[in-house]
């Protein structure tokens, strides 16, 4: 069922059908078109949507076979023709898959001959080595619809009060005037997600009540901390209207959600997606995290590359329709999933992700060869009352490092003891033999772009499947 939408304040209807419109036109974007058409499709039945999804299909490969000189000639190496060998959406198949390192040898190849006006981007990546790619306008214009589109299944629009916590470089490097205008106008507030003292949190948390916003959007790290502060300093942020906030772009703990949500005062709605795989998935007011559909072919596949039957998990393997300038075909998330089996309770058509769960270098090898999700370990920590953050990095199979930040001081007698539980949890589940060093930090450290990571693993988990 539809959700019956609250009448916007008169500025937010000022921004959502003029001064928003008329940005995007400037910009050559066809967001607002983009947008009207998905709100229709939202609720066509699976099938519908499947045959959008491969007329999209063959136009994208149609272009890439002709225009793209990777898959030009990548093509014409395993004698595909998209004209005639694309019959349903299983003939992606036929193609091999793509990840960051076939990007990073060929990112001047995968530009389209006839492609103007590429954007250059990049993500930092967990391991720090960068990931350059392009993105068109056209792109760009169906990634702002999708998200304008789940935006507004909130009953929150573009023009009403938004503070972002955000650690982007790519974001908080733009702040010329033309950028702090256009936030001006559309009163969004911009807080830096890798400034996170004391100092700065009770500055953010100052900002916050002085903005009012209707939504807040951020990584769930980050905004749990700042949630997590609030409280500490006796801060009251249920009383300030937030609707919703949106998270996104790492994992959404269970507890992450109950601090903010008891925090703020408002649900928590997550998202999946990033900078080079689109804006895959977001969950609407009755919890189903949907697919973008019309823009997104998902497939799950197994270590071997073979699809796995819908509530089974496996990697998580994207084609961008909308990616005909720099194509994103068969691209590997490296993110562990599980496609849903039923239909949401809202009403629309567009199928579900039922579960996202992690990055794959989220899951740790035990000294046997077992794989576990990093949560086996998470747990011993969160059950821990000294133990105010925590950041586990498996080093090999045979060491593993726990950084640990105390909620209050312990004398050497007591961060022994601590020592010792910690080690005994940890061996239970990967091993007698393995070294588990403890070492108590101030902080824990976000990553460049400002994220927290509580599980790092750098051994391989070739066969994770969950």
């Amino acid at each position: 069922m539809q959700n019956a939408r609250i009448r916007p304040a008169p500025y937010t209807a000022l921004v959502t059908n003029l001064i928003f419109p008329l940005h995007e036109r400037v910009k050559q974007h066809r967001s607002v078109a983009v947008r009207k058409q998905l709100e229709e499709s939202q609720y066509w039945p699976e099938e519908r949507l499947r045959d959008l999804q491969l007329q999209r299909l063959r136009r994208l490969l149609a272009r890439a076979g002709t225009s793209v000189p990777y898959f030009r000639d990548l093509f014409a190496q395993i004698g595909f023709d998209p004209a005639r060998d694309v019959r349903s959406l299983d003939d992606l198949a036929r193609l091999p898959l793509m990840d960051k390192s076939v990007i990073r040898a060929n990112v001047d190849r995968l530009k389209a001959d006839d492609a103007v006006g590429l954007a250059r981007f990049n993500t930092g990546g967990s391991s720090g080595e960068p990931l350059i790619f392009y993105i068109g306008k056209e792109r760009v214009s169906h990634d702002v619809a999708a998200k304008w589109r789940a935006t507004r299944w909130w009953n929150v629009d573009i023009g009403d009060p938004e503070i972002v916590v955000w650690g982007s470089p790519i974001e908080l490097g733009a702040q010329d005037r033309v950028r702090a205008l256009r936030d001006l106008l559309l009163r969004t507030h911009l807080l830096p997600a890798f400034e996170m003292s004391a100092a700065k949190l009770d500055g953010f948390v100052a900002r916050i009540r002085a903005h009012k916003p209707r939504m807040l959007f951020g990584y769930p790290s980050a905004l749990s901390h700042i949630a997590r502060h609030a409280r500490a300093r006796g801060q009251r942020m249920d009383d300030l209207g937030i609707r919703v906030a949106f998270v996104t772009s790492e994992r959404l703990y269970d507890e992450q959600r109950t601090q903010i949500s008891d925090t703020f005062g408002c649900p928590v709605a997550n998202g999946y997606g990033g900078r080079d795989a689109g804006f895959i998935a977001h969950q609407c007011p009755e919890g189903g995290m949907h697919i973008t559909a019309e823009d997104i072919v998902v497939e799950i596949l197994d270590p071997d590359g073979k699809p796995v039957p819908r509530g089974q998990a496996g990697e998580i393997v994207v084609t961008h329709l909308a990616t005909g300038d720099f194509p994103f075909i068969r691209y590997r998330t490296g993110d562990i999933g599980v496609l849903g089996t039923e239909q949401c309770n809202c009403g629309r058509g567009l199928p579900l992700l039922q579960e996202i769960q992690g990055r794959s270098t989220d899951f740790l090898v035990a000294q046997d060869g077992t794989v576990m999700h990093g949560l086996a370990l998470v747990y011993i920590l969160r059950d821990l009352p000294q133990v105010q953050a925590f950041k586990i990095v498996q080093e090999s199979l045979d060491l593993t490092h726990v950084q640990v930040v105390l909620a209050a001081p312990l004398d050497a007698q007591a961060f022994g003891k601590l020592q010792g539980q910690i080690e005994r949890g940890f061996k239970a589940r990967l091993g007698a033999g393995v070294v588990v060093e403890v070492m108590q930090v101030a902080e824990i450290a976000p990553e460049k772009s400002g994220k927290f990571r509580y599980v790092v693993s750098k051994v391989a988990t070739g066969s994770v499947v969950a």
